[in-house]
This record gives C-alpha cells, structure tokens and sequence, in this order.
C-alpha cells in the first residue's frame, strides 16, 4: 500500500528507513480512523524497551468500546517479550484496535514478525517507505507532494527545488510551505525567491546555465549568487563535478547501466551526464577542464580577484571559448 494513501488494518507494517514517508503514513492511518470516530484512543508503545502485557492492555476494549490506535516505535529493535507477544497478537488481533508497527531498517531484529505479517498472519497490511536517495526519486517526490494538493509546479521550478535541497525531510517542508503560500503556479522565480540563497541551488543552476550555453542566464544567476554571499569554491566545484560526469560518458556506445558500473555513478547521473555532453566535443571539453582546475586554484588563494575567476569559468565554458580567453578584453592569454 502506498504511503500517500495508507488505510487501516488490525496490523499496519510501516517499514523502511524514510521517515518523512513514514510519518506521513502513520498520520494518514490516524486521521482516516478519527474521521470514522472521533473518540479514538490513541496509545503508544515502544517495543524496545516493553513491559510485558502492554499490547494487550492497550488493544483491549475499552469501557464505552471507543476504537483504539496503538503506534509501536522501534520494532527494529524490540525485545524478547514484545516480539514473543506480539506474534501472539497476530494470532488473535482485537477487534477494533489498530496496531502499526514501525520497523526502520533492515535490522534481521525482529524479521519473524515481519515475516508474519508479510504472509497475511493478522490481516495485516505493508506501507513501504524505502529510502529516496537519487534525484529521480526526488523528482518524483516533490511531483507528488504538489500532485497531492492538486498544485501546479513548472519543470524549471521542480529542477531547482530538487537542486535546493538533497535532504527528503528539508525537500518536503519546502514543498509545503510553498503549498501553502504560493496561489496558482509555482514558478522558477517563486522558487528562487524563497530558496534561491541556498548554496546547492545557486551552485548548480549557474552549472546548469553555463553547460547549457546559456550565457546571459549563467552569469545573472553567477552574479545574484555572489551578491547573496555564496562562497566562489563550492561554486567551482560544483563546475568540476559535472564535466567530470560529462568526460566519462561522453562518446561512449556502452549502456547506461554499464558506464553507471564503470564509473561507480548512478544510472539517473549517466542519462543527465549524457544529455548534458550534447553539443560538446573532446576539445571544447578538455578546454573547460582545463579552465575550471585553473578556476578552482584561483579562489582558493592563486589569484586575488576569485570573482573575475569564477565569470571567466563560466565564460568559457558557455561559449565553448578557448582556455584562457578574457571575457573583458576579449583576447586569448594562454
């Protein structure tokens, strides 16, 4: 079952380690059984560090027969007792109560019970909440978390979320608070006005720009970003890490799988890295790596003015122009 739309069960699994899925499931189940009645009782429970006959005390029936949701945290390392009651439980589950069960990891602790529920022992249900760990997984995210409020976000201003924010918990406050402040469509400049500081953000849309051969959008965005206070180094190297990913699969015939194998890289990085070698050949590319070793010496002490450095990077880079060239004078000093 999915995490965006969990329903309850005598059992609820809530497995795997993101926990901003996790806890979006947990309330999910929460909020559709208080719909169904608002005199839930609401308990929880830690199964690492249990008092035997809890469960059972929480799940039976109460005086007036409100339903009962218990929340069980730490089932990836639960104890001898809870998982010996809880097996039991499975046999008999009382009526009326919900139970989840939130196991993070892949901890062998507890894979009995797991095993269990998986099997259909105690009508029990799965929500699987696996880590988001590449960018199409946080594409794919972010796309849900506006498709769920029925939102309107544009590719651009998804890409420059997504390059905003690596963590999954800080990505989806930024989704919601743009939720919640932004009426109709979101655009890039929204998204640049609320997030548009960020080190990651700046970094790599002036990369993006320059790569592109968008010289005006590369140094506007290069110039907001130094205005803002961003540090020219990990500005270069954000340079230096997406022409490295452009040297290794440029004009190679291998699968996307296979240069992901050679290279140690994820297969979403091979099909960016190539789509993003288009218009590049073995002497534009050497050029520019060239450029940005030479850049990244220069703000990090070999010259005094990093910033000429930094606009000279990204000059020659959006121009394909040769190592070396000055944007200002507009000569050749190799």
């Amino acid at each position: 079952m999915s995490w965006r739309r969990p329903q309850p069960a005598p059992i609820v699994l809530v497995s795997g380690p993101e926990e901003v899925c996790a806890e979006r499931a947990i309330a999910g189940v929460r909020a559709y059984l208080r719909a169904e009645d608002p005199s839930l009782e609401v308990s929880d429970v830690r199964a690492d560090d249990y008092e035997s006959g809890t469960l059972f005390a929480v799940t039976s029936p109460s005086l007036f027969g409100e339903p009962r949701l218990v929340r069980v945290s730490g089932v990836e390392k639960c104890t001898d007792t809870f998982l010996t009651e809880a097996l039991a439980y499975l046999e008999n589950p009382q009526e009326g109560a919900t139970v989840i069960l939130r196991h993070t990891s892949a901890s062998v602790r507890g894979k009995k019970l797991l095993d269990a529920i998986r099997a259909g022992s105690g009508r029990g249900i799965e929500i699987a909440c696996p880590a988001i760990k590449n960018d199409d997984e946080r594409v794919d995210f972010a796309r849900g978390e506006f498709a769920a409020a029925d939102k309107r976000i544009n590719p651009n201003a998804l890409r420059v979320l997504i390059n905003a924010f690596t963590d999954v918990t800080e990505l989806a406050a930024a989704c919601q608070q743009l939720i919640a402040d932004v009426p109709g469509e979101i655009t890039e400049e929204v998204v640049e006005k609320y997030y548009g500081g960020r080190v990651e953000v700046t970094a790599f849309a002036v990369a993006d720009f320059a790569i592109a051969g968008n010289l005006p959008q590369a140094l506007a965005t290069l110039r907001h970003a130094l205005s803002s206070g961003v540090d020219p180094v990990p500005m270069v190297a954000a340079f230096a890490m997406k022409l490295r990913g452009i040297a290794r699969v440029a004009g190679a015939n291998e699968s996307d799988q296979a240069l992901a194998a050679r290279w140690n890289m994820k297969d979403w990085q091979v099909r960016r890295a190539r789509n993003e070698a288009r218009g590049w050949n073995n002497l534009s590319l050497g050029l520019a790596i060239q450029a940005a070793a030479r850049a990244d010496a220069e703000v990090k002490g070999a010259s005094r003015d990093p910033i000429f450095a930094l606009e000279r990077l990204v000059t020659v880079i959006a121009t394909r122009a040769p190592f070396g060239w000055d944007p200002h004078s507009r000569r050749t000093t190799l």
